[in-house]
């Protein structure tokens, strides 16, 4: 038996949809080379769609208490509890944390169970740090500075995908001099199961995410009811979801934008090939991001993209050649850039072909998941 087939790996996780999402590739490359995966997080039950995905791979599943959001001591000594008792059943060789709550205590209770090797997965900063000055967001800044910093020292490697990131936390000495960390180019994308797609003849532009205040879905809406004023025949799509979330648009919002006509409503979805196969522009005026995995999915299937120029998104798009950068929070600036391509649709053939060839090159998800796999000790 080699070293790799005795090796169990943990995978913790806050929120269950993202975990084949988004480590999905990671878990399947883990598996073929022998590796015993385990995988917790809060809400797997029996019967859950995912869990019963997982287990189909061959994963083991733990259904773990965590509040994906939202702080109460009392609650986060019970996930923390919840967490141990999980890690203290087997003897992980590795833990494998994403997302704050379980970067956090997910780090702490592997060292409270021993585990050797414990990695920590950064994948943005969330609502906390995104630029605010109202007091709630400071002071969970604060709380979660120190958290975040107890938990880090801990681990053995921190993984962030991008360099801001990295850099934040250095520069707010939440991680330690000689903290080791490690800059991914995001979670990668698959460049398989999202291959190019035919474009539309019509410009229409696409818009995916969790539908929060920071992810820019405000200023896509009115940017798209600008265009409209003068072109009713351009098609915004919007697809995503109300999340728990402080930042989170409400529900009767939503509903005025699906009435006023100038947005297609498309919903929630665990697919969205189709949805941008039907699109030729992907937009996306984040405030802040880890890597956004839709834009990499966008660029994966040749589409050209509109992003804002802050930490997380800038990285993803060299302006004027697969897309166009934007200022934040400017709904002027998404507009301009919409235009450019109403104009000129030639634009949207030329810039697409760029982003698939930067996809290939720099955001194969094989390529992301091996860097990953050294740090776990994988043998290839």
């Amino acid at each position: 038996m080699s070293a790799s087939e005795k090796k169990r790996i943990l995978i913790i996780a806050s929120y269950p949809n993202s975990i084949i999402r988004f480590r999905g590739k990671l878990i399947d490359a883990l598996i073929d080379r022998g590796v015993e995966v385990h995988v917790a997080a809060p809400d797997l039950k029996p019967h859950h769609l995912i869990r019963t995905s997982l287990e189909k791979k061959g994963v083991s599943v733990h259904n773990i208490y965590l509040k994906r959001t939202g702080m109460n001591p009392l609650l986060d000594v019970c996930s923390l509890v919840s967490i141990v008792k999980v890690i203290r059943e087997y003897k992980f060789s590795t833990v494998l944390s994403y997302t704050v709550k379980p970067v956090i205590y997910g780090s702490i209770a592997a060292t409270i169970a021993g585990v050797p090797n414990r990695l920590a997965l950064i994948t943005g900063l969330g609502y906390a740090f995104t630029d605010g000055i109202d007091n709630k967001r400071s002071f969970l800044q604060l709380v979660l500075r120190k958290l975040y910093s107890i938990a880090l020292a801990r681990v053995n490697v921190t993984f962030f995908q991008n360099p801001d990131d990295e850099k934040l936390f250095r520069s707010s000495k939440i991680l330690k001099e000689h903290s080791k960390t490690i800059v991914l180019n995001g979670s990668g994308v698959d460049l398989e199961e999202f291959q190019v797609a035919p474009l539309q003849s019509k410009p229409k532009f696409l818009f995916i995410g969790r539908f929060l205040g920071d992810k820019g879905v405000r200023e896509y809406v009115e940017a798209a009811k600008r265009i409209r004023v003068k072109n009713n025949m351009i098609t915004f799509g919007l697809v995503g979801w109300i999340d728990d979330n402080p930042d989170s648009v409400q529900q009767n919002e939503l509903e005025l934008w699906k009435s006023s006509g100038d947005i297609l409503y498309i919903g929630r979805l665990e697919d969205v090939r189709q949805a941008i196969s039907e699109s030729s522009v992907f937009v996306l005026p984040s405030y802040r991001e880890g890597t956004p995995r839709t834009v990499l999915e966008a660029m994966a299937m040749g589409r050209p993209i509109i992003t804002t120029n802050v930490p997380g998104c800038k990285e993803t798009v060299i302006d004027g050649r697969n897309g166009f950068l934007i200022s934040k929070q400017s709904v002027d600036d998404i507009v301009i850039a919409m235009k450019r391509f109403i104009d000129d649709p030639q634009l949207i053939k030329q810039m697409g072909q760029r982003s698939r060839e930067i996809a290939e090159m720099k955001y194969d998800v094989r390529k992301v998941n091996k860097i990953m796999m050294q740090e776990m000790e994988i043998l290839f």
